[in-house]
């Protein structure tokens, strides 16, 4: 199993990055590996949006397919950020299933670097693929729960829209530990000035970018977020502010589109194919499957279908499955006021990550998209700890066999195999404290958080070592990629 490293093994130091607008700012070291990684991904998002801007001079004649070529430009853009250095993509590329594509930092840190190389998010990155298939967030009262939305905690809710992936799409662009603009209206003002504007204004109108700018708007929109509480710092009069939102909106929308493609969202496993009846499974896989649908229990959150319903292996409410927190992350210790004034997490240590419950309560409003409907707010104690379950559907895809892939809302998992251990003897095990010899194998941190913890589904399955491998090796099968579309 892979081991705890404590904190200070990664927050090992300072540095001084210099920022489009000229200040500095310390923060976390990034090791070699990491920044040449980092690097070798930036390269291919730049080679990636280079070759869709490429397609705009023929762009196929037809409606769908236009919002999915403009919502793909976009995703890929890295002058959508505050310092031009950060796509959407960077945290979720096709070759690991549209999440984290670093290696070292899905082993190290868990989390991603922001536009603001020296900030970090709270979670590990999600998965895009199958995203858009999220219903609109509501409450069945069947059920007594919240189902749907984008986020680990279900924040894009997609009640404004209709679309909880458009909804998704508008939290990063000005989120502080992420893209870091300033204002929503400094992705609108950039993407106005971007190769795929005249495709955006056939799709969605001339009126989308007839904004009036403010000779300060560079200024304004190089220099990271977040604003003053209570200002937006790109001055437009209400009708140009009007017009904005509603072109932002479309902006979010295209990306959505794009996510539903069949480039991200395919059904291309070999689960599939063997639902097709065009593939078999290996005896190891099919053991597996055996289990995932019965001694496991976990087909009872990681849907895989039933009649009239698509196999995404989610039931889209949220578990507190009792993750136990990952010193690794860099926000624990993003407590001090960085060199532009911010203070990401003023708990910093001590913090706790409070899950669905944190939405509700509007904690941190510069991530939350959409609003929170007030009349959920009396749930608050109920999803306490609860984070998203995520589909399973590209769990495993990876560029390569020895790439290390996160798990886990806080990335605290560093296989398939440890967090499956986890969810058959987390209970059976003995705790101990991060960093053990035995962390991981022979025994278990105390949860993050205790309260709303599933006990009936998790913690003591009674399965053994070579249970534990058949449902890895089944859950391998749920990669896209196995067969082409096309062949079908």
């Amino acid at each position: 199993m892979v081991r705890m490293l404590p904190i200070i093994a990664v927050l090992i130091g300072v540095c001084v990055a210099a920022h489009a607008h000229g200040a500095a700012e310390r923060g976390t070291i990034l090791s070699p590996k990491a920044l040449q990684e980092i690097a070798q991904v930036v390269e291919e998002i730049d080679h990636i949006e280079a070759a869709t801007l490429a397609r705009l001079p023929t762009a196929p004649d037809n409606q769908v397919q236009q919002l999915e070529l403009l919502g793909k430009a976009m995703l890929y853009d890295k002058q959508l950020s505050v310092n031009r250095n950060e796509a959407c993509a960077f945290c979720h590329m096709p070759e690991t299933g549209f999440t984290g594509p670093l290696s070292e930092l899905n082993e190290t840190t868990g989390a991603y670097p922001g536009s603001v190389r020296t900030r970090f998010s709270n979670r590990k990155p999600q998965t895009h693929s199958y995203a858009a298939l999220s219903p609109v967030l509501h409450y069945n009262p069947g059920q007594g729960d919240l189902v749907g939305g984008n986020f680990w905690d279900m924040r894009a809710t997609g009640r404004r829209l209709g679309n909880p992936a458009a909804e998704q799409a508008e939290g990063p662009p000005t989120n502080p530990v992420e893209m870091a603009l300033p204002d929503a209206a400094c992705a609108v003002y950039r993407a106005s000035q971007r190769p795929y504007r005249g495709l955006f204004e056939l799709l969605w109108g001339p009126q989308a970018f007839a904004i009036k700018w403010p000779e300060d708007v560079e200024r304004v929109c190089d220099t990271p977020g977040p604003p003053p509480e209570g200002t937006l710092p790109v001055r437009l009069d209400p009708a140009d502010r009007g017009r904005t939102n509603t072109t932002f909106d479309q902006m979010a929308q295209s990306i959505a589109s794009y996510e539903a493609s069949a480039e991200v969202t395919s059904f291309t496993s070999k689960y599939d194919a063997v639902q097709a009846g065009k593939a078999k499974f290996t005896p190891q896989e099919q053991l597996g499957y055996d289990l995932f649908r019965g001694k496991a229990q976990c087909n009872t959150c990681h849907r895989d279908g039933g009649p009239g319903e698509d196999p995404l292996f989610t039931d889209f409410t949220a578990s507190n499955i009792g993750t136990p927190a990952n010193p690794r992350l860099p926000y624990y210790a993003e407590q001090r006021t960085d060199a532009l004034g911010y203070v990401a997490n003023p708990a910093g240590p001590s913090y706790v990550d409070p899950g669905v419950a944190g939405f509700l309560a509007e904690r941190n409003l510069l991530s939350h998209p959409s609003s929170v409907d007030a009349r959920w707010r009396k749930l608050e104690p109920g999803v306490t700890g609860r984070f998203q379950v995520p589909t399973l559907r590209n769990v495993d895809k990876r560029p390569y066999p020895a790439f290390v892939k996160a798990y886990g809302h806080n990335g605290y998992f560093r296989s398939l195999k440890e967090i499956v251990h986890f969810y058959n003897t987390r209970d059976v095990l003995p705790r101990c404290q991060a960093g053990d010899p035995g962390e991981g194998t022979t025994c278990w941190p105390a949860p993050e958080l205790t309260a709303n913890m599933n006990t009936s589904r998790v913690g003591r399955l009674g399965l053994s070592d070579a249970d534990e491998d058949a449902l890895v090796s089944f859950m391998r099968t749920l990669s896209d990629g196995y067969f082409s579309r096309d062949s079908q």
